[in-house]
């Protein structure tokens, strides 16, 4: 019994307070119960992820309890996906009040999140099949609500069958990998005992199918359409579809990399990711409806993601998956406000190259403290690259063309404050992944290469945007334009949908 208390005690409520909240959502349905009952139902949701941080807090090490696995990742990635349906459901109790499916749209929301965090705590392949399975379905559902409104609908069905492709793909894995491991135990399917009794051929086939059923939900050339055709959902659909769902891609690959590293399809990974990077940061640039550039910009972070997995940086990915989570759902719960008016006179001026060369200097020096400090592997110098770049990029935006003594006193105070804090982060996240991720995982020579094809085609693509008035810069736009537009049956020119809402009244009680 003391065994129990003292490490099962956590997973145990962790397990009965997510239990609650779902039986929660479900007695929303009733429309006996009054809709006051929404504010009671926000209590119980917000008890599972307390329970999640106190495990993250006082974890020792794995736990199995039951068919669960509860390790530093797992309370992370539960914290995480709890925390944004948290926020999500909070936020959708007035920004949704007087919808038809206010209630369905609670319940549905609360069983796809807690869906998607058993899906990561599971031990058991089954039950991460069947979890992953219900969170994809619940997606598919909060996105086709509106079943009045006949955009949503083509949009929630060719979403359902990417998703059911996906699904269906990554069952045809998982079955072939237990066959040959012999067990349903993600802890000894992925032993190297277990791996041993796969062939070389074999091996890279699961790989390979595991990266396609990854690719879809992660909106990744060529399968980015569904995520486009979303943005007719409500926007805190949108929010939530960065909880564990669109970059469950780096989560998979992390709990599978004992299969997945040393595999040639870590190189197809990462040139479908590389595309994915350069079309996702064009679609961000040329659109200008604002949902439709935050999907482009999802669509090369979740590619970005995924590069860093081919490269076997796993923790890397699983910070970048969390942060660009958390920022990206605000940023959809913030696509109301984003019409900003600008002044129409800008104050121009030029800075002397000494401050842009004191910011070169500073970029390559963090470079290379980070290469020199941050743990061996494939992504050490690509990450001391990225930051490097970023150091560069941070100063002369902040330093270095602010206009004035006073606002670049104030842009070098943001940007050590910046620099503090991204230590902090990245120091603190390292010291809880460690010892649950791989860490010491080397990248082919070969990717190397297809990366450093990839930052010449990006700088080859900043060159052109620099120049607008050439002929291949009017194609490349066009092109991403056309290819980020909706397609003719995803339009509609009257919403003819709200005129028979209201001919049958508002109430939706």
């Amino acid at each position: 019994m003391a065994v129990f208390q003292s490490h099962t005690l956590i997973p145990a409520i962790f397990v009965l307070l997510l239990v609650i909240s779902v039986l929660s959502g479900f007695v929303l349905l009733n429309p006996k119960v009054p809709l006051k009952y929404i504010w009671i139902h926000t209590g119980f949701i917000a008890m599972p992820p307390i329970a999640a941080l106190a495990g993250l807090i006082w974890s020792n090490g794995s736990i199995y309890f039951g068919p669960w696995h509860f390790d530093a990742l797992s309370w992370l990635l539960a914290l995480f996906v709890l925390t944004i349906g948290l926020i999500v459901q909070r936020f959708s109790i007035r920004y949704l009040l007087g919808d038809y499916s206010y209630r369905k749209y609670f319940a549905l929301l609360t069983v796809t999140a807690a869906s998607d965090a058993l899906a990561w705590l599971s031990n058991d392949l089954r039950l991460l099949l069947l979890f992953w399975g219900m969170t994809l379905l619940g997606l598919t559902m909060l996105i086709g609500l509106n079943k009045e409104w006949q955009v949503a609908k083509k949009a929630s069905i060719h979403t359902g069958k990417m998703f059911a492709l996906s699904w269906i793909v990554l069952l045809f894995a998982m079955i072939w990998l237990t066959e040959a491991a012999g067990h349903w135990q993600l802890s000894q399917t992925l032993t190297e005992k277990s791996l041993v009794q796969l062939a070389s051929w074999e091996k890279t086939c699961i790989n390979l199918l595991i990266v396609v059923s990854i690719i879809i939900p992660a909106a990744q050339w060529p399968f980015q359409r569904w995520l486009l055709d979303s943005v007719v959902a409500p926007t805190p659909i949108s929010a939530v579809m960065h909880a564990g769902i669109v970059n469950a891609g780096g989560i998979i690959l992390t709990n599978f990399s004992p299969l997945f590293s040393g595999d040639m399809a870590q190189i197809i990974l990462l040139i479908i990711s590389g595309i994915s990077v350069l079309i996702g940061t064009g679609i961000m640039l040329v659109q200008v409806d604002y949902k439709r550039q935050l999907v482009g910009s999802t669509m090369a972070q979740m590619g970005f993601m995924l590069i860093q997995c081919a490269l076997g940086a796993y923790w890397a990915a699983i910070i970048h998956a969390i942060l660009h989570g958390l920022f990206k759902a605000t940023l959809f719960l913030q696509a109301g406000s984003a019409i900003q008016h600008y002044p129409k006179v800008r104050n121009q001026h030029t800075q002397s190259p000494l401050w842009t060369i004191t910011g070169g200097l500073l970029g390559i020096l963090a470079g290379i403290g980070f290469w020199y400090t941050s743990p061996a592997g494939g992504y050490q110098f690509i990450s001391a690259f990225i930051l490097g770049w970023a150091v560069f990029i941070a100063w002369t935006g902040l330093v270095a063309f602010s206009n004035g003594r006073i606002a670049r006193t104030a842009g070098f105070l943001l940007f050590l404050l910046a620099a503090f804090v991204f230590r902090i982060v990245h120091n603190r996240f390292f010291n809880i992944l460690h010892e649950s991720i791989q860490t010491n995982i080397a990248a082919p020579l070969t990717a190397a290469v297809i990366l450093l094809f990839f930052l010449l085609a990006a700088s080859y693509g900043a060159w052109v945007l620099r120049n607008r008035s050439t002929a291949t810069f009017a194609i490349i736009y066009l092109w991403l334009i056309r290819l980020s537009e909706p397609q003719a049956d995803l339009t509609e020119s009257h919403p003819k949908y709200l005129t028979h809402q209201l001919s049958k009244g508002g109430n939706v009680r």
